[in-house]
């Protein structure tokens, strides 16, 4: 198991990474990045919510748990128990990180710009307060 209080520390640091990449004109990073740290808090909260001491971390771990097992913003935020209040008060942050998927990675350099990155380092922020 990943710790909780682990787990909000890595997407705290990845936060700043992001951070560090727009202010390095590195928007494709940044913008991956943000959408990372946004699915940790998540994963945290959801250890919160289902009073969990961590995350599962391996295969043997997500026995039983494969519904956990994913990257999908969305259905990490349902699994929450708090979809309903973040989207009725952060529907405009929401709906900038929600398009974020791990395969993001592999878009072609230039994909993100500076107002795509500004965007989510903005949002991610303030969601990640709120979870």
């Amino acid at each position: 198991m990943l710790a909780t209080v682990e787990i909000k520390r890595i997407a705290s640091a990845r936060l700043r990474d992001a951070k560090v990449l727009l202010e390095a004109k590195r928007y494709d990073g940044a913008v991956y990045l943000c959408g990372y740290s946004v699915e940790l808090a998540l994963k945290a909260r959801i250890c919160k919510t289902l009073k969990w001491s961590g995350y599962p971390e391996t295969g043997k771990e997500f026995t039983g748990l494969t519904s956990f097992k994913v990257h999908d913003l969305d259905l990490l935020l349902r699994l929450t128990g708090k979809e309903q209040s973040v989207k009725a008060g952060f529907l405009a942050e929401w709906s900038a990180v929600a398009a974020w998927n791990p395969e993001a990675r592999y878009k072609p350099i230039g994909s993100a710009n500076e107002s795509d990155a500004k965007l989510m380092l903005e949002s991610a922020s303030v969601l990640m307060k709120k979870l």
